[in-house]
């Protein structure tokens, strides 16, 4: 796989998930636009994180099926009539259908993911994983950071309308860069979907990648969806750029990830999620002093979001690679469980993020992410212990 094609999927990658992220630094703006509290619009990122665990579920699957070129095409011109649907609506129901539908459809990343990793030999496959991550990393953080500063220049509506051209634009690129590849299996669509459910019952290693993602991701989300009514609260009483900024001080996890891979590429998948649970309960502490306002707290906010995401981030690189290595067959079909359920542990923690925070305020998010980490930790304490005690038995004998 050539240099440019690598950038190239890594854009797209990047287009496609700042869709879901930079509402997460505007949702104060559309509440007062639109008149309703910040709890309620906060729960736009929730129904575009509950529509993308539905679009990875139904629709990443056709990654085996289809070529992807038309494929990739058709997903990112939806995603683009759904964004100026978003732009355009005037009301918060309109606005949840639309950003559902957003979700739905920008779907690009986990059809991305697997393709370059078919494109290269095992030994490249952590780092090229990374790369793609690093695209997605660098949407994620360079949304949040633009729309949060355009939101509050030109009005909420702005970053809409602006993903829309954009995911427009990458769709016409694409159709005229793509190679043609050529589907993994000629299943029928039910059957792409029954064998995805039947890979999440044979394969215990997917089964803890899932579960490995799930929860780091939904303590990345509900820290996320917190922080942004913390930053616009009475604490801190700063605008939305605010929150855009504090995201874009993250871009270290760029680099981190591609670190990742290289690693996992050398020591195996566990001993980095290992580390990153770790760090993950390292940063709700850090992330617990933010409560405290001020600069204290600002720096509290950046240094544990910063350890946060990469993280969280690194882990995903890590169980990336290991469900991509047990069948390369089915690969789309892999990635569509694993993200299926990382989605619904993120739109989980969303959730819970802003029901905590409104009853008991930044402490009580800060613990839930412990509590979410914890379980993730725990389980891989018992796989680990597991493994040992079935290697001590194999020696003996």
């Amino acid at each position: 796989m050539s240099r440019r094609l690598v950038l190239l999927l890594a854009l797209a990658c990047g287009v496609a998930v700042g869709n879901l992220y930079f509402p997460q630094a505007v949702s104060p703006l559309v509440a007062t636009g639109l008149g309703v509290s910040p709890e309620s619009a906060a729960l736009v990122i929730t129904a575009a994180q509950l529509g993308y665990a539905a679009g990875i579920f139904f629709l990443v699957p056709l990654g085996d099926r289809l070529p992807h070129r038309p494929l990739l095409v058709t997903l990112l011109v939806l995603t683009g009539l759904g964004l100026l649907a978003a732009g355009c609506a005037q009301g918060l129901s309109p606005l949840f259908g639309a950003s559902a539908l957003v979700g739905l459809t920008t779907v690009v990343a986990p059809i991305v993911a697997p393709l370059a990793a078919g494109l290269v030999p095992a030994e490249q496959r952590g780092a090229v994983t990374g790369a793609m991550l690093s695209g997605s990393i660098g949407g994620m953080l360079l949304s949040r950071a633009l729309g949060g500063g355009l939101a509050e220049w030109l009005g909420w509506r702005a970053p809409y309308l602006l993903s829309a051209a954009l995911a427009l634009l990458l769709a016409l690129i694409l159709g005229l860069a793509l190679p043609t590849t050529t589907p993994a299996t000629r299943e029928r669509y039910p059957a792409l979907l029954a064998h995805t459910l039947r890979l999440l019952r044979t394969e215990p290693a997917l089964r803890r990648s899932c579960l490995y993602q799930a929860t780091m991701f939904g303590a990345f989300t509900a820290v996320w969806t917190s922080v942004a009514l913390l930053l616009t609260g009475p604490a801190y009483a700063l605008g939305a750029q605010a929150v855009g900024a504090l995201a874009l001080v993250n871009a270290a996890t760029m680099a981190a990830t591609p670190l990742a891979g290289r690693r996992t590429d050398r020591h195996g998948p566990d001993r980095v999620n290992l580390t990153c649970f770790l760090a993950a309960l390292t940063a709700a502490a850090i992330l617990a002093l933010g409560a405290l306002g001020g600069v204290t707290g600002l720096a509290a906010l950046v240094l544990g979001t910063l350890v946060l995401d990469v993280a969280m981030q690194s882990g995903m690189v890590a169980n990336q690679v290991r469900i991509f290595a047990l069948r390369p067959d089915a690969r789309s079909r892999l990635n569509t469980a694993y993200m299926t359920c990382a989605f619904l542990g993120g739109t989980l923690g969303s959730w819970a993020g802003a029901t905590v925070y409104a009853r008991l305020g930044w402490s009580g998010v800060c613990a839930l992410v412990a509590v979410l980490v914890g379980i993730g930790l725990l389980r891989h304490l018992v796989f680990a212990s597991r493994t040992r005690r079935r290697a001590a038995v194999t020696v003996e004998r």
